[in-house]
């Protein structure tokens, strides 16, 4: 049996992060890493115990969960380890904080009210390096915050991209699963798949809900 995924906890609330805890430790292929009651203790929490997923609430005292969030990972590139998995615990859909966190470096967002298999989903998702919400969804938050806002051009990466990983991005941020962007490029899931893990390694994404973020902050010469 491999490892159980590492969960570490940031909330301001006693009482919610005692029921999260008590919600992961239920689970065989879970344990839990620890707990902070705010950003700078996440920090050091991190940093000792390592913990593959990050549960991070937006807004917490000291340091809050954007900044929190960023300097994790800026941690993590300067220790030389593996940086966690972070989710965005929020309790506003559409949260403008939400989408600042991710473009901080979260992989994605969960409602701080969402159903415990939902948690328990996202986090075992999350892990496998994939978004922890439906990239549809991803699409309506930054449409709402990017509103007014004006793109920054193309990277050099971008050039750096063929044809056919353009076309995949294009699909990807309109919210296409792999299945559908297979269907309407004649292909199989699997080659999807691999044009996708490019296009992240080429543009220096994390995953699906970074390249939403990408595609929205940026004047791309091939995107319809």
């Amino acid at each position: 049996m491999s490892a159980p995924i590492r969960v570490a906890l940031v909330d301001d609330q006693a009482l919610f992060r005692a029921g999260i805890r008590m919600l992961i430790e239920s689970q065989p292929d879970l344990s839990f890493a620890g707990e902070a009651g705010d950003g700078i203790a996440a920090r050091q929490l991190v940093a000792q115990s390592r913990p593959d997923v990050v549960l991070m609430d937006v807004r917490m005292p000291r340091l809050d969960g954007i900044h929190a969030t960023r300097d994790i990972l800026a941690d993590a590139a300067d220790g030389g380890y593996p940086p966690p998995r972070i989710v965005v615990l929020t309790t506003f859909d559409l949260d403008e904080n939400a989408a600042r966190a991710i473009r901080a470096g979260a992989s994605g967002f969960v409602l701080k009210d969402a159903d415990a298999e939902f948690l328990l989903a996202a986090i075992r998702t999350v892990h496998q390096g994939n978004a922890v919400i439906a990239a549809t969804a991803t699409r309506e938050l930054f449409a709402h915050v990017a509103a007014g806002q004006e793109r920054r051009p193309a990277p050099a990466a971008w050039a750096e991209l063929t044809g056919r990983e353009r076309e995949i991005f294009r699909l990807a941020a309109r919210g296409l699963s792999n299945a559908e962007i297979a269907a309407a490029e004649y292909v199989s899931e699997a080659t999807v798949k691999t044009h996708v893990s490019r296009v992240l390694g080429k543009l220096g994404l994390r995953d699906r809900v970074q390249l939403v973020v990408f595609a929205y902050e940026h004047e791309l010469p091939d995107q319809a």
